[in-house]
């Protein structure tokens, strides 16, 4: 037994400077790929795309608000996001990968953090933020104060990352805290077939209103079919 002593104690000494060294990583942050400071993340959407001049801007709050439609949009950006780089996506019980799957999201791409409760969401979100290892994070809405979304907002815009933010509706302090604010409406559902019980769902139709960005203009609107 004593014989295996240093063994050990080697073998200890090895897991703590690999946990050490994954400790420096995080904490120094992993950088994203070199790109420009200003780019934009498209959603997938033409028409929305053309509203917000390119797509979502890095290193900001974004809010996808709705009763519907939240999670289309949001599998478009998380489809371009996963051809270059990591997603987060802090789980409520929304989740549907096959959805995502079917949107062209490489789910191998998606890290999802199991969470329900106010401070864990806050605390996961925070070390995603600085550990820049992800373009894109999403969260359920909560309650927070001002100033958590304020710091929320600021680790975003320092991580280059956009913090996409599944709100039914926005309240006070997530809109001050948002860069953009998006909402989604139905305007109506398509059936194949004859309609009732013999008919099949085709599809629906979204309107998408542009309700905050930093570069505003006169037409607010964008269709998704």
């Amino acid at each position: 037994m004593a014989a295996l002593a240093p063994v050990l104690r080697q073998a200890q000494d090895d897991r703590r400077r690999a946990f050490e060294a994954l400790k420096v990583r995080l904490t120094a942050g992993v950088p994203l790929p070199s790109l420009p400071a200003d780019e934009l993340v498209p959603s997938a959407i033409p028409e929305l795309d053309r509203l917000l001049g390119g797509g979502l801007p890095r290193g900001t709050v974004a809010t996808l608000e709705g009763a519907t439609g939240r999670w289309s949009v949001a599998a478009g950006l998380m489809a371009r996001a996963t051809r270059r780089s990591l997603v987060a996506v802090l789980d409520d019980g929304a989740l549907y990968p096959p959805a995502l799957a079917e949107a062209g999201v490489r789910l191998e791409r998606v890290l999802v953090v199991p969470a329900r409760k106010a401070l864990a969401i806050v605390r996961a979100v925070d070390i995603l933020l600085r550990a820049r290892i992800c373009r894109l994070v999403l969260m359920p809405a909560i309650a927070l104060r001002d100033s958590v979304w304020t710091r929320l907002a600021t680790l975003a815009h320092r991580s280059g990352g956009i913090l996409l933010v599944m709100a039914p509706q926005a309240g006070a302090s997530l809109s001050a805290a948002a860069g953009v604010r998006l909402h989604c409406e139905l305007e109506r559902v398509t059936m194949h077939g004859t309609r009732g019980l013999w008919g099949t769902f085709g599809g629906f139709e979204l309107r998408i209103e542009v309700r905050k960005h930093k570069h505003m203009i006169s037409e607010r609107h964008a269709a998704l079919r």
